[in-house]
């Protein structure tokens, strides 16, 4: 967003499209955050709950950095919730359970995402063809807009954060099947596998299929109501 807005001036629907972009991402990183926090807290760990992060104030989850690389480069990060696994009484599940809740949130804000722009575009289609007005054709672009970008986005967080390596959800999930003294090995080096992957993936010498799978998923649940 923010490269297409210095490549192309103050175009009016550049600067529309990134303010459509920052409400979007700050709910989408809180609520995914919350929900490893509140998975946690169900499972008897009260650690988030103590610190204040089952909050949906934004300012309680985001990381600078990694919001301002979702909105460069299209992925990114929150502050992770604190987790105490000494709380759980199945360490290995529990905290599979908690790792998968974050992704699982963005599946379902997506899946919402998509419904909410067909029903909207239902709708501004209905009035336009009574009540053919810029203003309205505007605000109906606007609102399929959010709810486009919305859906796309919370699909690219939950498969970005189900790669199965750390510091990603996908490598606690993975946990499941691996040997204590693989996964801590594996993790000893979890800082520097991230940082290794974010210059691979900002190269271009690495490229995921994230894109591609969000945009399918997004296209076969709007076509399911505009049928």
């Amino acid at each position: 967003m923010l490269i297409d807005l210095l490549r192309n001036g103050f175009d009016k629907w550049t600067v529309i499209s990134l303010l459509v972009a920052v409400p979007s991402i700050l709910f989408a990183l809180t609520v995914h955050e919350v929900s490893h926090g509140y998975a946690a807290y169900r499972l008897g760990d009260p650690t988030a709950h103590n610190m204040g992060r089952l909050s949906l104030n934004p300012a309680k989850h985001l990381d600078p950095m990694g919001t301002l690389c979702m909105l460069i480069a299209g992925f990114g990060w929150a502050k992770p919730v604190p987790i105490n696994v000494r709380y759980f009484k199945n360490y290995r599940r529990d905290m599979a359970i908690t790792a998968a809740a974050g992704p699982l949130s963005n599946f379902i804000m997506g899946s919402a995402g998509a419904l909410l722009e067909a029903g909207s575009d239902r709708l501004f289609f209905a009035l336009l063809q009574h009540h053919p007005h810029e203003w309205l054709y505007n605000l109906g672009y606007m609102v399929s807009l959010l709810f486009y970008f919305f859906s796309i986005l919370n699909f690219s967080l939950c498969f970005f954060n189900l790669i199965p390596i750390p510091p990603f959800d996908g490598s606690r999930i993975l946990f499941l099947f691996l040997p204590d003294r693989l996964y801590f090995g594996i993790m000893k080096y979890e800082r520097t596998i991230m940082i290794v992957l974010l210059l691979l993936l900002w190269s271009d010498v690495v490229t995921l299929p994230i894109g591609g799978i969000s945009s399918f998923l997004h296209d076969k649940i709007y076509y399911l109501v505009m049928r």
